[in-house]
């Protein structure tokens, strides 16, 4: 029987011993993301980690949306769903198109609606 005295505290953070799997680095560095893969996922990242642009996403992955609809889902001002709306477009996360005076909203494309689902499923993942 193992008594409380008797465990050891074991820190997963580290090796216990400095060893390197060359060829295992060599594998990984070589399919390297380049600068501008990172940046461009680190922008996608950051936007992403925003709640109401999140709800926003939420609400388009379910239908195209006017932005007087999202004003109304999200139960915010205009100026603020429009000015999130900018930074969702900046990173290409939604689209837009006019049709006569209104604007409707959706996402950009499959990759987003994937993203968005994989992230969900990750949450939701026990």
């Amino acid at each position: 029987m193992i008594k409380w005295g008797d465990l050891v505290a074991v820190n997963h953070d580290f090796c216990e011993m400095p060893c390197v799997h060359q060829e295992n680095v060599d594998r990984v560095k070589g399919k390297a993301l380049t600068p501008e893969e990172i940046l461009g996922l680190s922008e996608i990242f950051k936007t992403l980690g925003d709640p109401t642009r999140l709800r926003i996403l939420q609400a388009l992955s379910q239908e195209e949306l006017c932005v007087c609809d999202l004003v109304e889902v999200l139960e915010m001002t205009q100026s603020a769903v429009s000015h999130q709306l900018r930074v969702l477009r900046d990173q290409r996360l939604v689209k837009y198109r006019k049709e006569g005076k209104m604007v409707f909203y959706s996402l950009d494309d499959e990759h987003i609606i994937n993203l968005f689902a994989q992230g969900l499923a990750h949450v939701r993942h026990k």
